[in-house]
């Protein structure tokens, strides 16, 4: 009987009454007229009848009803009033015939107020529905910079192409990352088909992400949906029946969760692994006790004879086998094309056995995810940086150290004050790189003024605009690149036709594989991580995985100062990035008294050091070949999904 419901809802009411209290929460519903007291308003909009989603009405538009109902909108009236009378009467027709009869509500920055029908809603909530048809009228704040008011206006954006209420996100930048995620351009309006396939794939995903206690995080389940299309693409989630999406959320969960982590990513700033090889050690380890060797995949995007960076790698592959000798094989898989076949390569490395697979690009970082949390007992790390993943791990080396001290000799040796600075991609680390060469030139030169070019810049003709700015002196791409001439690369000078090379950085991969995979074998993997956050290897010259070689021209009085700058920055005793920090347009970024930069404030650099002649490129003036990278660890990726209209 509706009776017997009324005094079931009464007692959920109550519940939630008793609850907010001991919570010091309000108890009640919100009125909205309270909210907009101390709030200015840009205008209103009239939406006609629209689909509300029952979990977004949070109150009424006004007080007159508000004591009537508790918080989560059940009734707290006697069971013998009129009130109970009519909401039993709803009840009724709810269960016979259903509610048709639209509310009537505001809009506010996509939460609902209703202005009629709170009873309707009430017995809608009580019965489990998703939605309730409203007439509904938008109350649009102005914009007044907060974070809440940013992200309305971008679901305003979204809502202008879709239609679509469903969704909110907690952070700036998501309804932009969702709309991209979907494979929507920018402005590209959403079909009927469209709008259908979300709600459907939204509502089944909301209750796997409720089932899983994700209502009781501090996030929504559309910021849950785009974690989890993070590791699972947009359309596959669609195709997935009940029960493939209960798994496909189980396993990326971790994902989920690392949303509500304000420290999302651990650095492992040096090698802290344990050289216990006893027994508990063991038992945490069944490669311990397997057959003393283990199975080793490197998966790279090129290969080693057309890519200077693929060929370090493979590089330290073989001196992983060199030092190991038999107890370790390796496998590589070149020429993979990340988002062509990236998955099915990934998947080949595990069905070949490797124990550790090691991704050597970032554009692998969506299938080296997916394989992790479909193959939990491979260990597979990707090579890029300040990444938010804790199923898997990442790694990099701090090259700012070595661009450092290769700075300090350009100074040196910069005679008429001018070096040139070739850089490849304005990703995490690279703009500390500049500006730690630019510091150093300038601490040997105080004169000295650093020429930025970008190899992934649209037109750029780099060997021309040094040559018209008189720059004979350039620091180059790190390693040499198959194709080029073998002196271009590390720093050198070059006039006319006469070329001498003085140093280079080094990037001493198989001392960081080595170091990896003797802690995997130690029963080590787990030191330092505490599987809920993403374990980002960033390590530097005291680990050895970072170095600068001289060459035998440079002169000998120089090659000393290298060597105690060596030493100071391994110690930690020196930091590049001392003292008072000037940026282009002479602005003070740091006093000279200012602490030492925390590694988020290094890796995420997007200034450039005032004696730098040059600037970073916006995403639009990359060549196309740089763009999938950039969007991914850019400084400023989000320019690449800031786009909904």
């Amino acid at each position: 009987m509706a009776s017997e419901d009324y005094k079931k809802a009464q007692k959920m009411g109550q519940r939630s009454f008793r609850a907010c209290v001991s919570k010091g929460q309000y108890p009640y519903l919100q009125v909205l007229d309270d909210i907009l007291e101390n709030t200015e308003l840009d205008s209103t909009q009239p939406l006609g009848v629209v689909n509300i989603p029952l979990d977004a009405i949070v109150g009424t538009k006004t007080e007159g009803r508000k004591t009537a109902f508790a918080r989560n909108f059940m009734p707290l009236l006697g069971d013998r009033t009129e009130f109970a009378v009519k909401w039993s009467a709803l009840c009724e027709s709810q269960m016979e015939e259903g509610i048709r009869d639209p509310i009537e509500a505001v809009e506010f920055l996509n939460r609902f107020y209703v202005v009629e029908g709170n009873k309707r809603v009430s017995v809608m909530k009580y019965f489990g529905a998703g939605s309730i048809p409203g007439n509904v009228t938008r109350y649009i704040p102005k914009r007044n910079g907060s974070k809440e008011v940013n992200i309305y206006y971008e679901f305003l954006d979204f809502y202008k192409l879709t239609q679509i209420n469903l969704l909110w996100f907690t952070e700036e930048g998501r309804f932009a990352k969702f709309v991209a995620a979907v494979g929507k351009a920018p402005g590209e309006r959403w079909s009927d088909d469209d709008k259908s396939m979300l709600t459907s794939m939204y509502y089944r995903f909301r209750s796997v992400f409720v089932q899983r206690g994700g209502d009781r995080l501090p996030i929504t389940p559309a910021d849950g949906l785009l974690a989890v299309m993070g590791v699972y693409p947009y359309r596959q989630l669609c195709g997935m029946s009940m029960p493939e999406l209960q798994q496909a959320v189980e396993r990326a969960w971790s994902e989920v969760l690392v949303l509500t982590r304000p420290d999302a990513v651990e650095l492992s700033m040096e090698p802290a692994f344990p050289q216990n090889t006893g027994l508990f050690s063991r038992l945490h380890n069944p490669i311990a006790f397997q057959a003393p060797s283990l199975k080793v995949g490197f998966v790279y995007e090129k290969s080693a004879d057309t890519s200077a960076w693929t060929y370090a790698h493979d590089f330290g592959r073989g001196e992983l086998e060199e030092h190991f000798g038999g107890r370790v094989t390796t496998l590589c898989y070149d020429n993979v094309q990340p988002d062509v076949n990236g998955d099915e390569i990934l998947e080949k490395a595990v069905a070949d056995g490797c124990d550790v697979i090691f991704t050597t690009t970032p554009k692998l970082i969506g299938a080296s995810l997916k394989a992790s949390l479909a193959h939990p007992e491979v260990k597979i790390i990707n090579c890029s940086l300040n990444m938010s993943h804790p199923s898997i791990r990442t790694y990099y080396g701090r090259i700012h150290e070595a661009k450092f001290l290769l700075g300090a000799i350009a100074g040196a040796l910069a005679d008429d004050n001018k070096i040139g600075y070739v850089a490849t991609y304005p990703t995490y680390g690279m703009i500390a790189a500049i500006n730690a060469f630019a510091l150093g030139a300038q601490m040997t030169n105080p004169r000295a003024q650093v020429y930025l070019e970008w190899t992934s810049e649209k037109g750029a003709d780099i060997p021309a605009r040094f040559a018209k700015n008189g720059v004979t002196l350039i620091s180059d791409l790190d390693n040499r690149a198959p194709q080029q001439p073998p002196w271009k690369f590390g720093l050198y000078r070059l006039e006319g036709d006469h070329f001498c090379n003085y140093a280079m950085p080094f990037w001493n991969w198989g001392e960081f594989y080595v170091r990896i995979v003797q802690s995997i074998m130690n029963g080590g993997w787990s030191a330092g991580s505490s599987g809920e956050r993403a374990l980002n290897y960033w390590w530097g010259m005291d680990a050895g995985v970072i170095d600068v070689l001289c060459s035998r021209t440079l002169p000998v009085e120089t090659q000393r100062l290298v060597n105690l700058l060596r030493q100071a920055v391994c110690s930690r005793d020196f930091d590049p990035f001392a003292g008072v920090l000037y940026a282009q347009d002479g602005r003070v970024v740091m006093p000279a008294d200012h602490s030492r930069l925390t590694a988020e404030q290094v890796i995420t650099m997007d200034w450039l050091a005032s004696n730098v002649i040059g600037r970073i490129p916006r995403f639009d003036e990359l060549i196309d070949e740089a763009k999938p990278l950039v969007s991914l660890i850019g400084v400023h990726k989000d320019e690449t999904t800031t786009k909904i209209l």
